[in-house]
């Protein structure tokens, strides 16, 4: 965290909404930014500093994202304000999804960088914004801006499946979530991975993943079974039974392994900061 942010919170930002807390510090991260270098003066003023409100600004960054891939008489940026409207727990769950980016991923400076340019958060806050959709009965148009979507970003999340919050998507290219699939709040999931059917399972045939699990880069989960509470599953693995909370599980088929550790420096805030420090000495 910078000065700027650390001047920004000692302000009163405490106790109010999380989506409040981040629009400040993304305003000023972009204040900074932008008297340091002229080059995204106009991005920066388009997508952040001209924007009213954190809504306002999610809705015209992702339109901005997904509009190469839709038809141009389409107006995604006010389809998107009016979704983020009547549902405000999207600008929520993204400022919380943006804050816990910023805060585990090394490769991420700053909640500015992630917003406006991590494809694993801009697909999740699409996602979100099919989802309420899905909800409202617009099947059609949210399976289309699904599609835009997935396009745009490689990622492709159905509209039904149900995501929580603090969800990071790390890299994200390839990641394939079925349309009765669930993610708990806090998992962290990687490029490549299937959270797919058999093709045997009418119904409710995906993968249940709960809350601080961890699927890494490359596994494909299939059929409506779990993957337990801070369990791990390992990369390239096939996941065709349940995985018990807290375990590791590796392999073709995946079998238990071990036991998952309290921690996984790579992504972990206190692992983060000390790099960071590291890095500036």
């Amino acid at each position: 965290m910078t000065a700027i942010d650390s001047a920004v919170l000692a302000n009163g930002l405490k106790g109010i909404s999380k989506g409040a807390e981040i629009w400040s510090l993304l305003r000023a991260q972009a204040e900074e930014m932008m008297r340091a270098s002229a080059l995204l003066k106009a991005d920066l003023l388009a997508l952040v500093l001209n924007q009213p409100t954190f809504d306002s600004a999610l809705a015209a960054l992702l339109a901005q994202a997904v509009k190469s891939s839709a038809p141009d008489s389409v107006d995604l940026f006010a389809e998107f304000k009016a979704v983020l409207a009547r549902n405000p727990d999207i600008a929520e769950y993204a400022a919380i999804d943006l804050e816990k980016l910023d805060a585990v991923n090394p490769a991420c400076p700053d909640l500015l960088t992630g917003f406006l340019s991590f494809r694993g958060f801009q697909a999740l806050q699409v996602y979100r914004i099919t989802h309420a959709l899905w909800g409202e009965d617009k099947h059609q148009l949210a399976a289309m801006i699904q599609n835009w979507s997935a396009i745009k970003y490689g990622i492709d999340i159905h509209p039904a499946a149900r995501v929580g919050k603090a969800v990071f998507i790390d890299h994200g290219m390839g990641l394939v979530v079925g349309s009765t699939a669930v993610l708990e709040d806090d998992v962290n999931i990687w490029h490549g991975v299937t959270l797919g059917s058999t093709l045997t399972e009418a119904g409710d045939r995906h993968p249940k993943i709960r809350k601080g699990a961890t699927i890494c880069a490359g596994a494909t989960i299939l059929g409506n079974i779990e993957v337990g509470a801070g369990a791990i599953v390992a990369a390239s693995s096939v996941v065709l039974k349940s995985v018990g909370a807290g375990k590791v599980v590796a392999g073709v088929p995946a079998r238990e392994i071990g036991v998952a550790p309290e921690r996984l420096e790579a992504i972990d805030a206190d692992f983060k900061s000390t790099s960071t420090q590291a890095q500036k000495r």
